[in-house]
């Protein structure tokens, strides 16, 4: 992100914000030291006079743009976003995304499977609200839309 992390500014991620007129739920914020990925191509732009700093946020919700529009009212616009793992929040490990570069898939596992399908069935998956389209939940009816995890 843009600039370095105040304890502030992390706080009032932890705590929730409100972006376009509601609140976020509370989220988990920490700053962190590079964690040496590969360059983004294309690079990111750079600024000389302005330092770049890593943030790691784990959202229990996932509203559009709701990191780039949460880090931009701290004053910390996102430079790069990388997504790392998926909790279901069902009690289980978090879906791991470690090892794939980015627009490279895998397999869900049958355990991934079982939870996806599981996570479905109870009524909290998809949208529940349905989104931009207005369609009710977003993942179809009764069966996992993709099967396939993309970084």
């Amino acid at each position: 992100m843009e600039g370095l992390p105040s304890e502030e500014a992390l706080s009032r991620l932890c705590t929730g914000l409100v972006i376009q007129g509601q609140c976020t739920l509370p989220a988990q914020a920490r700053a962190i030291a590079d964690p040496g990925w590969p360059e983004r191509d294309p690079p990111i732009r750079v600024r000389q006079s302005i330092p770049t700093s890593w943030l790691e946020l784990e959202l229990r919700e996932g509203r559009n743009r709701q990191v780039r529009r949460m880090t931009a009212a701290v004053g910390l616009p996102t430079l790069r976003l990388l997504r790392v793992a998926i909790d279901l929040m069902d009690g289980g490990p978090p879906l791991n995304l470690e090892g794939l570069a980015p627009g490279e898939w895998r397999p869900v596992d049958d355990d991934e499977q079982r939870r996806l399908q599981s996570l479905l069935q109870s009524g909290r998956g998809g949208r529940a609200g349905g989104g931009k389209s207005g369609r009710a939940g977003g993942w179809g009816k009764g069966g996992v839309a993709k099967d396939t995890f993309r970084r």
